[in-house]
């Protein structure tokens, strides 16, 4: 097994402290943009509720995509500061942070394109 030799650096620039004050704060901002930008297509996607196929695909597809894209980054932002050796760290961490920020950005993307529709189908 290698040892870590002490006269090189850390490649962190920060604090784990506060990276993980970062990563959670990142991370609360990341809960609140879609429901600042988008609560008038929100309220009104939840008052014209239809139990239809369609209704779910087109109008709550972009909103699952960016929770499932919040779901796969919590183990993410959990995991900051600790060892690679520690209990709690993701296995499969990069690849967790991978698909959540893609994710996420597609159902930013998407739910950008529902608003759109939704406050041009609204009377003036």
């Amino acid at each position: 097994m290698k040892r870590a030799n002490p006269l090189h650096r850390s490649k962190q620039r920060i604090a784990p402290s506060e990276a993980k004050t970062a990563g959670v704060l990142g991370f609360a901002a990341a809960v609140a943009l879609p429901v600042v930008l988008w609560h008038r297509a929100l309220s009104e996607l939840v008052a014209s509720f239809q139990p239809t196929p369609g209704y779910f695909l087109t109008g709550w597809t972009p909103f699952g995509l960016i929770a499932l894209g919040l779901v796969l980054m919590a183990p993410v932002v959990y995991s900051i500061g600790l060892s690679s050796h520690a209990r709690a760290y993701p296995r499969r961490r990069n690849v967790y942070a991978g698909w959540g920020t893609t994710l996420y950005l597609l159902g930013l993307a998407l739910a950008s394109q529902v608003a759109a529709i939704a406050h041009s189908l609204t009377p003036r």
